[in-house]
């Protein structure tokens, strides 16, 4: 499988709701970034489906690096610009 782009250097500031399922981009083409809008079609990319545990603000990876999916754990800050 190939890198995932970049879609962001910064993490995306997300309002989730417990309960409610998401679908997350893990390509990085999607234009309704962090979530997936299907971009992914016809490449190895698989979205992935989380369900919010609680309701609260979270903090997504733009950069698709990151080890905690689909929260950001700072990876971006090793991506030059």
């Amino acid at each position: 499988m190939s890198d995932a782009k970049v879609a962001s250097t910064s993490p995306a500031k997300v309002e989730v709701e417990e309960g409610k399922k998401y679908v997350f981009c893990t390509c990085g083409h999607s234009l309704t970034q962090p979530f997936c809008d299907g971009a992914h079609k016809g490449s190895d990319f698989v979205p992935l489906v989380f369900t919010a545990e609680k309701t609260e603000t979270v903090y997504l990876c733009n950069c698709k690096r990151t080890e905690k999916a689909p929260f950001c754990d700072g990876s971006h800050k090793s991506i030059s610009s």
